[in-house]
């Protein structure tokens, strides 16, 4: 059987992962046009191009290519955000999910350093290793982009290296040219001890609030 690449929601203590529709427009628009300066290489849209924003992400999910998720803040219900998973590989017998990327992520600025962007991340990565067995999860991000680098360690993915000119830059000035990209995994032998990791973190942010 053909494997189709459709995420279903995903509940946490702070934060929901619904799939991305239209009806999270109204919400992340003005999420996006929080303070932005966190967004230096990663594109994220701004408040007129998000209809459009979802149209696209939608678009792709129906070429099975990704499943883009809005992310709901789990106190005030509001969108504060988006992740997707993306780039689905099917073990060597074409059954059944061998690797999947999560990606497309942003997050306003006031849902960051929250804890939200560490149970996003446990509930993607539990679905996809427990869920589908996947052997391995990937991240990637911008070379250059310190930050983002550094909160993918945090989450448990291990750094494979970079690759030179790999896809398109989104950093302000340089459409049309090509960035170098830092990878990350996760294996499936690695995921017990990420797991526990991750669930220690969640719960230290939940004594918190």
């Amino acid at each position: 059987m053909d494997f189709v690449l459709e995420g279903p929601v995903l509940e946490g203590s702070v934060v929901r992962l619904e799939p991305l529709s239209h009806r999270h427009a109204e919400d992340l628009a003005a999420a996006a046009e929080e303070n932005r300066s966190s967004y230096g290489f990663t594109w994220v849209p701004k408040a007129t191009e998000v209809e459009g924003y979802i149209d696209a992400q939608l678009a792709r999910a129906t070429d099975g290519k990704l499943a883009p998720y809005a992310q709901v803040d789990r106190i005030s219900g509001r969108a504060v955000g988006a992740t997707a998973y993306w780039d689905p590989r099917l073990w060597p017998t074409g059954e059944g999910l061998c690797a999947i990327e999560v990606g497309f992520t942003w997050l306003a600025a006031s849902a960051q350093g929250t804890g939200t962007n560490t149970e996003a991340k446990y509930l993607l990565f539990r679905h996809a290793f427990e869920g589908w067995g996947v052997a391995r999860v990937d991240l990637k991000t911008d070379a250059r982009n310190a930050r983002c680098r550094a909160a993918i360690e945090g989450v448990g993915a291990r750094f494979e290296g970079v690759l030179r000119n790999w896809s398109r830059s989104w950093a302000p000035g340089e459409d049309g040219l090509l960035r170098d990209s830092a990878i990350f995994s996760i294996t499936a032998a690695e995921w017990p001890d990420c797991r526990t990791r991750l669930e220690q973190r969640i719960a230290r942010v939940l004594e918190r609030r």
